[in-house]
């Protein structure tokens, strides 16, 4: 059967949207096609800004979390199972409970961020449609309370805000949650004015679905709405009685009803994933956690959060956030101040809080007075709610490193994300004193022009405007390119240890990856997640224990091994790289496996001094002092060959007279050193550790080893972790007489 008919219908129902669209554009005014224009552009800037300065993700390693969860959700799962298994697959802030593993957050977020996965592949275009949906609802909110105008410059600020465009810019909760708070206030404020139950309604299921992404947040903001109904139904209610049922009643009833419903839902997720409606996944996770005084502690990092610590770290916060991360510093920050005074001196006298000119009300000034000032002292009362607020939570304290310091934490990267509903405020308020500016630079034009000419008052006036937006401008690019260049090079750091994994086309492999900060997957190495089966064309498992890693490869027998490692230390500075590799792995087996290894020895070596030991020894008993096997070789030349095999009885080192050194049947690590001495006594390591265990499977027992071993090589001492890994590949990473070469071949001849 043909498609055209299907086609046709499609083409004709796209250009009827299209001819739609334009008749609302051509019917829209100047203003609020402006403020299409900062949404749209600032939606633009902040997937930018994700795709190159946090092209790898961020330092907050949370963004992981966020979008494994989004690829469960789209593959239907809210948890990892991974059984035995999942130490070996724990990622990061992820709560272990008896082999399966969920997330501390909740799924909202997650499922914003799964919406474009889904249609597009790009997680980051909901980043910038939600960036520009806050900037298009800041311009809502202004418009609808103060006029149009009010809205457009409040959403000017809000898109320049240098907290809005770096939080905006990562897979974090806190623009999706403002987001749909906002959603909530427009239509709370629309239901209010227009006596809207449709729009009672959107506000419910907003801070319903807001409440479920982020409770505590949800209720701060909501706060001064929720007692605004209140006395509104309470007010009804007095005066009108239940029959027939008042207006204020109905709308606030449905708004409650609404948002009732998503706390139900929170608690019914509550109650799947934890097994008790009252417990949140963060509270499984780290009970101490939580808002409140006291010890408060998460993982290893504990306080005693006090009251005066509360007031401390919260003013150090407020003020960061007034003198950097909002629009042009401490310049928006006075706008937001100076409109708020203005807002407040005017609605006391019965006015508006930005009159029109020559005294006379704007055509499109909305609602009433008192519905303006009602709102308004809202949109202020949400500043009072979320710095209070905050006083009773501890993660403000964590966030900003050393407390005085603007540069340390996460604040120096975000601002103090925890307030980021701050930004609507002060936008707003901002708004207003840009908005009440305009309207007096006639009246200004005019007073210049009874004392100068009139075309010289109006040069006047076009030169001070210039010189302010000029102002304005720098102060902004200069609040906004701060931290952005903090986090500029971390892009490039991660670039340079993704390298030889991004130059991989894996097909049914398995790689074991470090563990700089514990035993948790995506911290830091975000990138590196597994699919929600953890049956993905590559599959990443911690690199941990002998035992464990075993189990991991006996889990999947069929894949190609391979180890990702690095060379130098691991470290939050993003100016710090590593140079990394990506080592293909076999297991060797047979009878015993037998290993030979040649280093590279340079002049002026007097001896070498060869070892060999294990790590856990017979039955996982720790050997001790003089479990291993040594001997001396003097005045090596050129090169030196060492003999080691492996066997069921343990590391055996040829030409050792103590020459077998026990290992642990279930899993072990067996180290051959080989230690230069140069007449002053410095030292130079070659250092290899072979994961092995007894394999039962071979008739009268045998060994499995992984090779090859891991092999660093150190100076002065004889283990040096990752900062002396080795790089065969990289002949630029070692002195050009280091060689280190080792092979091993199974036997079946004991």
């Amino acid at each position: 059967m043909s498609s055209r008919p299907d086609s046709f219908s499609l083409r004709r129902f796209a250009l009827r949207l299209a001819s739609r669209g334009r008749a609302r554009l051509a019917g829209a005014d100047r203003l609020t096609l402006a403020a299409a224009v900062v949404a749209v552009g600032f939606g633009a800037l902040v997937f930018a800004v994700a795709a190159t300065v946090f092209a790898y993700h961020s330092a907050n390693h949370d963004e992981g979390v966020y979008l494994m969860q989004a690829s469960m959700l789209l593959s239907g799962q809210l948890e990892l199972h991974a059984g035995a298994l999942a130490d070996a697959f724990h990622p990061w802030f992820f709560v272990e409970d008896g082999g399966r593993l969920y997330p501390k957050y909740s799924p909202v977020p997650a499922a914003m961020y799964a919406v474009s996965m889904a249609l597009f592949g790009e997680p980051r275009i909901t980043l910038a449609a939600i960036a520009a949906g806050n900037a298009a609802l800041v311009y809502l909110l202004g418009a609808s309370v103060f006029g149009r105008r009010v809205g457009l410059a409040a959403a000017v600020l809000f898109a320049a805000s240098p907290m809005a465009v770096a939080t905006s810019a990562v897979f974090l909760p806190y623009a999706p949650t403002t987001f749909l708070n906002l959603c909530f206030a427009v239509a709370y404020l629309w239901s209010v004015r227009d006596g809207s139950l449709p729009a009672a309604g959107v506000a419910g299921l907003a801070i319903g679905v807001a409440f479920f992404a982020r409770p505590y947040t949800a209720v701060l903001f909501a706060a001064p709405f929720i007692l605004h109904a209140l006395v509104r139904v309470g007010a009804a209610l007095r005066n009108a009685g239940l029959r027939p049922l008042p207006g204020p009643v109905r709308r606030h009833g449905l708004t409650a009803l609404f948002g009732t419903l998503f706390v139900g839902v929170t608690l019914a997720y509550n109650l799947r994933m934890t097994g008790s409606p009252l417990t949140f996944p963060y509270a499984a996770f780290a009970p101490m956690d939580g808002p409140g005084f006291g010890e408060r502690r998460l993982l290893g990092h504990s306080a005693d959060y006090t009251p005066g610590l509360a007031v401390r770290s919260n003013g150090y916060a407020l003020w960061f956030l007034l003198t950097r991360w909002v629009a042009a510093g401490p310049l928006g920050s006075a706008l937001a101040l100076a409109g708020g005074a203005l807002a407040v001196r005017r609605w006391r006298r019965g006015a508006r809080a930005v009159g029109g000119v020559g005294g006379v009300e704007d055509a499109d000034a909305p609602g009433d007075r008192r519905f303006e000032r009602t709102a308004g002292l809202l949109v202020g009362g949400v500043a009072v709610s979320v710095v209070v607020g905050n006083l009773f939570f501890w993660g403000t304290h964590n966030a900003l490193g050393t407390l005085s310091d603007p540069t340390d934490g996460f604040v120096s990267q975000f601002g103090p994300f925890y307030h980021f509903d701050l930004l609507v405020p002060l936008s707003v308020f901002g708004g207003i004193a840009v908005g009440a500016a305009w309207r007096a630079l006639p009246a200004v034009r005019r007073r210049l022009e009874a004392a100068i000419s009139p075309r010289s008052a109006r040069a006047v006036v076009a030169v001070g405007v210039a010189l302010a937006l000029v102002t304005a401008g720098v102060a902004g690019a200069a609040a906004v390119s701060t931290p952005i260049e903090r986090s500029a090079p971390l892009a490039d750091k991660y670039e340079a240890a993704y390298e030889p994994i991004e130059s991989t086309d894996f097909d049914d492999d398995l790689v074991f990856v470090p563990t700089p900060y514990g035993e948790w997957h995506n911290h830091p190495f975000q990138s590196l997640r597994n699919d929600p089966g953890l049956d993905g064309e590559v599959v990443y498992a911690l690199d941990r224990d002998p035992v464990e890693d075993f189990a991991v490869i006996d889990a999947y027998p069929d894949r190609d091994l391979r180890r990702y490692a690095y060379q130098g230390e691991w470290t939050p500075d993003p100016t710090r790289h590593v140079a990394p590799k990506l080592e293909p792995l076999d297991v060797r087996e047979g009878a015993r496996v037998e290993a030979t290894t040649t280093v590279g020895v340079p002049e002026r070596v007097e001896t070498a001094r060869v070892r060999v030991e294990t790590v856990r020894g017979a039955d996982g008993v720790s050997p001790g002092d003089d479990d291993f096997a040594r001997y001396v070789v003097t005045d090596p030349e050129g090169s030196l060959s060492v003999d080691w095999s492996i066997g069921p009885e343990g590391a055996r080192l040829a030409g050792a007279p103590n020459a077998t050194v026990p290992i642990d049947p279930e899993g072990d690590e067996a180290i051959v050193t080989v230690t230069l001495v140069d007449p002053t006594g410095s030292t130079f390591t070659y250092r290899q550790e072979a994961t092995a265990r007894v394999d039962g499977d071979v008739e009268g027992d045998g060994v499995e080893v992984v090779w090859p071993p891991e092999r660093s090589v150190c100076r002065l001492v004889t283990e040096c972790g990752t900062e002396g890994t080795y790089l065969p590949e990289n002949p630029d990473a070692h002195a050009e007489w280091v060689v280190f070469e080792t092979d091993a071949e199974g036997v079946e001849d004991r």
